[in-house]
């Protein structure tokens, strides 16, 4: 049944009755995208053993798609207020599907890469939209919420499958099944968006101009490999390079904005406390989940001996507190209030992670286990924190608010492996005997076989703790901030520009 909504403009609307079937596409789609970002990690041992890329080529294939999708989220989502949400959408799926069919042609790691970057368009295209649709589907604020807590459950199905989904499929076919496991599904989410999706555009999009596609591109892009670099090399020229230039096209992009009136992204938007807040809620997830299931991958493949698919099953726990908790964290809200579910949220999820560095070591999987329920549960009030996102930006600047958040996801998982993922690397290092060889030094990996094995083992046990410690405080630090920066009595209705 239809509901009457009022829109921003002051005029009573129907919402759209196909609004719960188009968020099943959506939210598939989404699951896709995710899943592909899993779903490379397991494959690439057998990608690099059939192409032999080097290890510039090797770092390339695994970074390309972050630069590529991350740099191109706020212009392709002005683009999308202007040209059409649903149109955009479907150019995606297609961008996306066709990508992946041609790593059938792709024999050489220069090609992998090539096809690597389009995926990163198709994903730029995708992920923003989906919000930006989400934003326009459901106009009342709470019917969003829990559209939004859905979007969000499905986010973290992907990244908990897409390693299972990959093991098996490694077991079965080669690492080309990686790729060609999108094209039906693009297939089939084109035909669903043409039946099921309304078109969808600003009344009043931002302007697309040149200098500021060039300079968010730009910045985005060099920030983002700054980061990586830093995880990598420390901060070495290269890093200091990158991460300045970044830093100067990402202000000069903003001051641009800030001076027009019809900015490509509508930076004034975090003059709201709540839209603030829940960007804040975003990042900062994005930082600590991304770090525990690459530390919590090495855990149990290096440690214990598990194989993929062993540990794709074995992280399942964070995905099933996601896909639990993110559905009713809305209607918790409603009851306890916004603010005690976002803040406390996160401080859920952090204490999760203290329990890494608080319970006997070394840790049992059971342990690790508790401390990703927690998490999973914690990071689900994440469906609130989108709600005050997108409900803080009228429905014209859906783009823009969908093109933040999802940025603070890209840039607080790069976070996460370099600052976090660094501290732990430096933590192991610390740990081995003075006579351990450089490889051991590079990795557990390298250690295993060697006489500083078991003092590596140790070691990296001990860092996987520090790092739980370590994301822990910043977790509980910004519940603490979110907490004084949404109002008391918000609710989700308020939110709502």
């Amino acid at each position: 049944m239809s509901t009457p909504v009022s829109t921003n403009l002051g005029t009573t609307t129907e919402a759209d009755p196909r609004r719960w079937a188009g968020l099943a596409v959506l939210a598939a789609s989404l699951l896709v995208v995710v899943m592909d970002m899993t779903i490379l990690n397991v494959a690439l041992p057998e990608l690099t053993a059939d192409l032999r890329p080097d290890a510039v080529a090797q770092l390339w294939i695994v970074d390309v798609y972050a630069l590529v999708l991350a740099g191109l989220l706020v212009p392709v989502s002005a683009l999308g207020d202007r040209w059409g949400r649903r149109r955009m959408l479907l150019a995606g799926f297609t961008v996306f599907g066709a990508a992946s069919l041609l790593v059938l042609v792709a024999d050489s790691p220069g090609e992998v890469i090539a096809v690597r970057a389009l995926l990163g368009v198709g994903g730029a295209m995708i992920m923003p939209t989906t919000l930006s649709l989400i934003r326009t589907l459901f106009p009342d604020a709470r019917e969003r919420a829990t559209a939004l807590g859905i979007w969000g459950a499905m986010a973290a199905v992907g990244g908990a499958i897409g390693p299972i989904v990959g093991g098996a499929l490694l077991e079965a076919f080669s690492w080309h099944a990686a790729f060609l496991f999108n094209v039906p599904v693009m297939v089939v989410a084109v035909v669903a968006g043409v039946l099921l999706l309304p078109e969808s555009r600003s009344e009043r999009p931002g302007r697309l101009d040149a200098a500021g596609v060039v300079a968010s591109f730009g910045g985005m892009a060099s920030f983002v490999y700054g980061v990586k670099h830093l995880g990598k090399e420390g901060l070495d020229p290269t890093t200091l390079a990158t991460l300045g230039l970044g830093a100067a096209l990402l202000t000069g992009f903003v001051l641009r904005c800030l001076r027009q009136d019809d900015p490509m992204l509508e930076v004034r938007l975090f003059r709201h406390r709540p839209f603030t807040a829940g960007v804040l809620a975003a990042l900062t997830s994005s930082i600590a989940m991304v770090a525990l299931l690459l530390l919590g991958s090495q855990w149990l493949q290096l440690v214990h001996g598990w194989s993929p698919l062993q540990t794709g099953a074995a992280l399942l726990p964070m995905a099933v507190g996601g896909i639990v908790g993110s559905p009713l964290a809305p209607s918790l809200a409603e009851r306890v209030g916004v603010r005690t579910v976002v803040a406390g949220g996160l401080a859920v999820a952090g204490v999760g992670l203290l329990l890494l560095f608080v319970l006997p070591q070394p840790l049992g999987y059971p342990s690790v286990a508790a401390a990703l329920t927690l998490v999973g549960i914690g990071t689900a009030s994440l469906a609130v924190g989108s709600a005050m996102i997108m409900g803080s930006a009228p429905a014209d600047q859906a783009g823009s608010a969908a093109a933040i958040e999802e940025s603070s996801f890209e840039i607080g998982g790069v976070l996460g492996v370099a600052v976090l993922g660094s501290l732990a690397a430096w933590t192991y290092r610390d740990g081995l005997p003075a006579d351990a060889t450089d490889l051991a030094r590079e990795s557990l990996a390298g250690a295993l076989g060697t006489p500083a094995a078991s003092a590596a083992v140790e070691s990296f046990e001990h860092s996987f703790a520090v790092f739980g410690l370590a994301a822990g405080v910043l977790l509980i630090a910004v519940s603490a901030l979110i907490w004084w920066l949404t109002p008391a009595d918000l609710d989700l209705a308020d939110v709502e520009h």
